[in-house]
């Protein structure tokens, strides 16, 4: 799903509450206004928890990403990616939702899970520059993820199963559950990619 048809599911939720809302009288209104946008937010998240049900769908984007460019602190498919701004590109297009820019700040959404109960969609980090959470990729299943991997690469899938992986593997998160907590004041557009530009990245070191 596109973040256009997002919004626009969004928006015809909310609106759904807002035609099915009765007139209230002028002296109620600063209440009324708090319990539409409560009403709304909550809409707004249930939405977002549709869209998310099918992790299929964040593979699937993240696979037609294969090829593109690896260049540090790239946010678009167009100007290259690095790992951390990959895995924001295609939560962004898939969800609507921005994630934090670094794949440390990625590191501290979610829940933590395990090796063994990995999904697909779960983010999988890697120590790969000496530094904790230095390095992250986006589960596919069957020990497989997508990443960005460094300079001179291009976005491709490796494998959990490889010594080298398995070596630097930091962790994994989960963002079922928290995703409609970061929508953006109920209905506003995530920041254009384009305006977080130069905020940073990650670098893998080159597989040996």
């Amino acid at each position: 799903m596109t973040r256009r048809r997002f919004r626009v599911l969004v928006a015809r939720c909310v609106w759904s509450v807002v035609a099915a809302t009765p007139s209230i009288a002028c002296a109620d209104e600063p209440t009324a206004a708090r319990s539409l946008a409560d009403i709304a937010r909550e809409t707004a998240a249930r939405a977002v928890e549709r869209v998310w049900h099918d992790t299929q769908d964040v593979a699937q984007f993240a696979l037609g990403l294969l090829g593109v460019e690896y260049r540090w602190g790239g946010e678009t498919p167009e100007r290259g990616l690095d790992c951390s701004g990959l895995v924001r590109y295609v939560f962004q297009q898939v969800t609507g939702v921005t994630l934090p820019r670094t794949a440390r700040e990625l590191s501290r959404v979610g829940s933590s899970v395990q090796l063994s109960d990995l999904q697909v969609g779960d983010l999988v980090f890697f120590n790969t520059r000496r530094l904790a959470f230095s390095h992250v990729g986006l589960y596919l299943g069957d020990s497989r993820f997508i990443h960005a991997p460094a300079r001179g690469r291009e976005v491709e899938i490796s494998t959990l199963a490889s010594g080298y992986w398995q070596k630097q593997f930091n962790g994994a998160r989960r963002l079922v559950g928290v995703l409609p907590a970061m929508i953006p004041e109920v209905l506003a557009a995530p920041a254009p990619v384009s305006a977080l530009a130069g905020a940073g990245g990650e670098e893998a070191a080159a597989q040996p």
